[in-house]
């Protein structure tokens, strides 16, 4: 991680991510207190740590052995809220893309966006 991502987390976290943090941190516990919920809540806290620090890091999609699986538990985060968590980081991204400077943010919260959408088969990579 250059120096520049460090400054543009930095940024980030000051801004935003201290605020998506928290956020996705609660929600996760709340959804780990079921047993249903723990996939759930993992796949949150996945979301808030990315939201956290996002520059430097990327996304793809994993090989899984189950991708029956994958996409039912994806189908299940869209109905359950997927799509809202998408809209409010594609927001974000339109909010930051107005401004030349915040144009570094908007590709991270359009980042995030996506990732919000299908979680479930997804990992975080530097």
């Amino acid at each position: 991680m250059g120096c520049s991502s460090i400054a543009g987390n930095v940024i980030w976290v000051l801004l935003c991510g201290w605020v998506f943090f928290v956020a996705y941190f609660l929600c996760g516990l709340l959804l780990c207190l079921t047993i249903i919920g723990i996939p759930f809540g993992y796949q949150i806290w996945k979301i808030g740590f990315f939201a956290l620090w996002p520059f430097g890091l990327k996304t793809r999609r994993k090989k899984e052995a189950s991708p029956c699986l994958e996409v039912a538990m994806n189908v299940i985060w869209l109905l359950l809220g997927g799509i809202c968590i998408a809209v409010l980081h594609a927001a974000f991204g339109i909010l930051f893309a107005i401004t030349i400077i915040g144009l570094p943010c908007a590709k991270q919260s359009f980042k995030l966006a996506v990732l919000a959408l299908w979680p479930f088969g997804a990992e975080i990579i530097s």
